[in-house]
């Protein structure tokens, strides 16, 4: 039996912070509070042996300061860079959270090594929703850690870069294995499942799915992880040149999108726009 657990620990409104141990020694992933991060720890008498960051809004590091004052521990993140700087919006106030709180800088092709946890982490650079957005990809046991890129049901909206950079990402993503854990970083699925049925009303895959996430929200349970397999069939930002995705755009957006990028496009602009 595999000896390290994976649970979430709800913060804010919606967030969820990943936080994986073995009974001893725990990492997180995109602590935006440090409050509820502490509480876990303490109940479960676990020790902070890292941090990890898929990129560098508020909140998703906000925690990290106080996090660190339990003692000095690495920081794995992407590179602040000058437009991410820029484009950050400012939440709660400017110049009120450092965000160059990264200790170790990785990008594409790095390995993270756990030693607590012996575990090692890929990561991979999907950029769109920042610039400098990246995932941790543990392969052995098929998670991947995907923040804002890769949503149950959905994607994050484009502030760091251009709209082909975020349906590449999405696309790299949709290659990795069908059995791969999706641990996002929002509880946003039924909203993203409601605009997807809107998309594809005739995916009877989609339906079924959205009676199931249904049962759980309604016991309090977290709907994710997903699996990219699941997101290949139900999420219709990884479908956008399915023949229904395309007819319910040129219906109902009057869109006629020839390309990927411009499907995807269109489907990002609807759902920022989409009240169910």
């Amino acid at each position: 039996m595999d000896r390290i657990r994976i649970q979430p620990i709800a913060a804010f409104k919606d967030n969820y912070i990943w936080m994986m141990h073995d009974r001893r020694h725990a990492v997180v992933v995109d602590p935006g509070a440090a409050g509820p991060v502490l509480k876990a720890l303490d109940q479960q008498g676990l020790e902070l042996s890292a941090v990890l960051l898929t990129h560098l809004h508020f909140d998703h590091n906000r925690g990290v300061p106080h996090l660190l004052e339990r003692g000095s521990i690495p920081v794995f993140g992407p590179l602040l860079n000058e437009h991410d700087r820029g484009s950050h919006p400012p939440w709660p106030a400017p110049g009120t959270v450092p965000l160059d709180c990264v200790t170790h800088v990785v990008g594409e092709g790095d390995t993270v090594t756990l030693d607590a946890l012996d575990m090692r982490l890929s990561v991979l650079a999907v950029p769109g929703h920042t610039k400098g957005h990246i995932v941790f990809l543990e392969r052995q046991r098929n998670w991947v850690f995907t923040g804002d890129t890769l949503f149950a049901g959905g994607c994050g909206k484009v502030f760091g870069g251009s709209m082909q950079a975020m349906i590449d990402s999405l696309d790299r993503l949709a290659t990795l294995p069908a059995q791969t854990q999706v641990y996002c970083a929002h509880e946003y699925t039924l909203d993203n499942l409601r605009f997807a049925l809107a998309v594809e009303p005739d995916n009877g895959e989609l339906i079924a799915r959205i009676e199931a996430e249904s049962r759980k929200r309604d016991a309090g349970q977290p709907t994710v992880p997903s699996t990219i397999g699941l997101e290949r069939a139900t999420n219709p930002f990884l479908r956008v040149m399915e023949p229904q995705v395309l007819q319910t755009l040129r219906t109902e957006r009057g869109v006629d999108a020839g390309t990927r990028v411009a499907s995807f496009e269109a489907l990002r602009a609807w759902k920022s726009a989409f009240t169910s």
